[in-house]
């Protein structure tokens, strides 16, 4: 049996090609769907899923209909052939119910796999040259060393909360409180 899944991101976008497309091709029950495909509650595609048998295949009428991104994409075909069950995507011809097509999605997955080993990588270099450089990334500060100091100052005076110092430098009482660990910090490792 051939399931169908549609889906579009948005109410104002319409399904009807897709429905058009995938009971033209013989699937003889669509799921459909409106909702981002980077949300992980997608309830038609969960009934979808759960419908299909050993030796149906699950249509789309193109691949970004079925994933969020490659990896997810690839998690989901191999949850599908794990249980026996094919995966058409019609815009790229890809089936995997055939050895060509299953050769070629395995292809999809080993570049996806050395496109996140390379972003990786490049990412540890990044870090490790920004580091040389003397800088330790995250995000900056809040508040600056003078005002931390201006802030300890109020502080010491019994007659302000620090619920009120917060307040003057529009934070909350934790950031002012983790940041003004940073005045304890050595003067090497400080960020000012």
């Amino acid at each position: 049996m051939r399931v169908g899944y549609a889906r579009v991101s948005t109410e104002d976008q319409n399904l009807a090609g897709q429905l058009d497309e995938l009971r033209a091709t013989g699937c003889a029950d669509v799921y459909a769907e409106h909702g981002s495909g980077k949300k992980d509650d997608r309830p038609e595609l969960a009934n979808a899923l759960r419908a299909l048998r050993a030796g149906d295949t699950l249509v789309v009428t193109r691949l970004d209909r079925l994933g969020r991104n490659l990896p997810h994409l690839i998690a989901t075909v191999n949850a599908l052939a794990a249980r026996g069950v094919g995966f058409e995507s019609l815009a790229e011809r890809l089936d995997t119910t055939s050895a060509g097509g299953e050769l070629i999605f395995h292809l999809f997955a080993s570049m996806a796999q050395f496109e996140r080993r390379l972003n990786s990588e490049r990412t540890r270099a990044g870090l490790k040259a920004a580091r040389a450089r003397g800088r330790n990334g995250g995000r900056p500060p809040i508040l600056s060393i003078s005002q931390l100091r201006q802030a300890k100052r109020l502080l010491d005076d019994p007659e302000v909360t620090a619920r009120e110092v917060a307040h003057t430098f529009g934070v909350s009482r934790s950031t002012l409180y983790n940041n003004l660990a940073r005045l304890d910090a050595p003067a090497g490792e400080r960020v000012t």
